[in-house]
């Protein structure tokens, strides 16, 4: 069924989201190419405001603290025919339900996926020269530092960085690095050697890619078969003051072997996300000297959060217009996007 001229749509999200996401100027993006419901958002779905909103609704536009929609919500929204998401993973929110009805989905994973992408570079680059720890030691010293016993092993010229997984952000990531020097290995079990040449990286195996990288980014979204999967051996064999670099889920790292790697000196860690997120007051990574740890902050925040809401407005006017999703989430790969 095609959307009407103008199909109706609504907010789906919690308030703070959509007071973060959402200016002014995208909400009346919106309203110019769609019936937008007035606030306040859905957050609710079980509420009498929400099914009223949702039995005319041809369209919601979702966003982080979106509810489920169920089979029961869908019952609801007998006209709902699609989901615009105004961030990345639609897991949270998109059920089997959703791919029953046929209901259309996008996501702004790729506007979501830059930020993280460029957070990484810039951590492969600050760690590789070791910026961290010599400002840690120049405000110590307070005095000039004789630059001439520098370690061989800083810097960043054709410095091996790895990347697990060949994902969204993954794939941005070998974009930033080209212009550096840097040689870039990749392992990802659904890349053929044809891709990777393509991608201008040299694909390994799993153990290979740790063995071999000064550093190792990780960009594999959480799923059982990758639960836990960076363990002790993969960790144990890393280069001596290696770099692991952790954008995507914490759950992805075996934290126990991680924290006694960088505890004993072996590694050094950039973690913006952890298991648990966030780590217990007293763990020991907090006061590590060879670990850095961020809030959660490399996806989008701040001005980046118009990048999200633009690139949902375009997919809203381009569903309305009847062309459809150019960001679509397909159902086959929902099992392997975070």
């Amino acid at each position: 069924m095609s959307p009407s001229p103008r199909p109706r749509a609504a907010l789906a999200m919690s308030q703070g989201a959509a007071e973060a996401v959402l200016e002014q100027p995208a909400l009346d993006a919106l309203a110019r190419v769609t019936t937008l419901e007035p606030p306040p958002v859905l957050d609710d779905f079980s509420t009498d405001r929400a099914r009223a909103v949702l039995a005319g609704a041809e369209l919601l536009v979702t966003g982080w603290g979106c509810p489920p929609l169920t089979a029961e919500v869908l019952a609801h929204a007998p006209r709902l025919r699609a989901v615009a998401h105004t961030a990345g993973s639609v897991r949270a929110h998109i059920t089997e339900a959703c791919w029953e009805r046929g209901i259309e989905v996008s996501s702004a994973a790729a506007a979501n996926a830059l930020p993280v992408a460029e957070y990484t570079v810039a951590m492969v680059l600050l760690t590789g020269k070791r910026v961290l720890e010599s400002a840690r030691d120049f405000r110590a010293a307070r005095a000039e530092v004789d630059w001439r016993r520098t370690p061989r092993g800083v810097g960043n010229y054709r410095r091996s960085v790895g990347l697990l997984s060949a994902s969204l952000i993954g794939r941005r990531v070998i974009e930033l690095l080209r212009p550096y020097d840097l040689r870039v290995l990749l392992s990802d079990p659904y890349v053929s050697e044809e891709e990777a040449a393509a991608l201008g990286v040299e694909l390994v195996p799993l153990a290979e890619l740790f063995a071999r990288s000064d550093t190792v980014s990780v960009h594999t979204p959480l799923l059982p078969a990758t639960h836990g999967l960076v363990g002790r051996e993969l960790l144990a064999s890393m280069r001596p003051g290696a770099v692991l670099i952790n954008t995507a889920r914490g759950a992805v790292v075996d934290q126990e072997a991680l924290t006694d790697a960088v505890t004993a000196g072996r590694v050094r860690a950039v973690l913006d996300v952890t298991d648990p997120d966030v780590l217990p007051p007293g763990h020991p990574l907090w006061d590590c000297e060879h670990a850095l740890l961020t809030p959660h902050l490399a996806g989008s925040q701040g001005n980046e959060w118009r990048r999200l809401a633009e690139l949902a407005v375009d997919e809203v006017s381009r569903w309305a217009a009847g062309d459809g999703f150019a960001h679509a989430v397909r159902r086959d790969r929902l099992p392997y996007m975070a």
